[in-house]
């Protein structure tokens, strides 16, 4: 499912109500869609999810130029006014990440799109001057069937 599996962590997090409730209808995926001028006035908080890129897992006996599994890597970028809201935005959306995966019935029409498995980083917490606002970037590394 290479190059989709951004999309099912834009569900996961419009489907909590505890982060819609902090960032509303301000959930992007790739980009938020304004000319760069006018970046400076998106409503605070906010998230970016974005598609980091993937690689393929060339370990199998049965082929020797494509394994079974990609590694998917997604990034979610999170903004908000302050440091304590960001780090309450980045609890939320970890959790409700977490939360929706273990729950999606089997039957969902995008079951096959949720990682086998994932690992979890965050970068540092930046302060930008000029908007200003706090963000930080969560890292999944999704481990996807091909």
């Amino acid at each position: 499912m290479s190059l989709q599996t951004d999309v099912i962590f834009y569900r996961a997090l419009h489907s909590s109500e505890a982060f819609t409730l902090l960032v509303g209808e301000s959930i992007y995926n790739t980009a938020i869609p304004l000319p760069d001028e006018e970046l400076d006035n998106v409503r605070l908080p906010y998230a970016i999810i974005t598609h980091d890129g993937m690689a393929n897992d060339t370990q199998s006996k049965d082929d020797p130029f494509e394994g079974e599994f990609d590694t998917e890597s997604i990034g979610i970028i999170l903004v908000a006014a302050t440091r304590p809201k960001l780090a309450e935005l980045s609890e939320i959306a970890r959790h409700a990440i977490h939360d929706f995966f273990c729950n999606l019935p089997d039957d969902d029409a995008d079951y096959d799109l949720v990682p086998l498995d994932y690992r979890l980083s965050a970068q540092g917490i930046q302060y930008d001057q000029y908007k200003p606002c706090y963000w930080t970037k969560l890292n999944y590394q999704c481990d996807t069937n091909v």
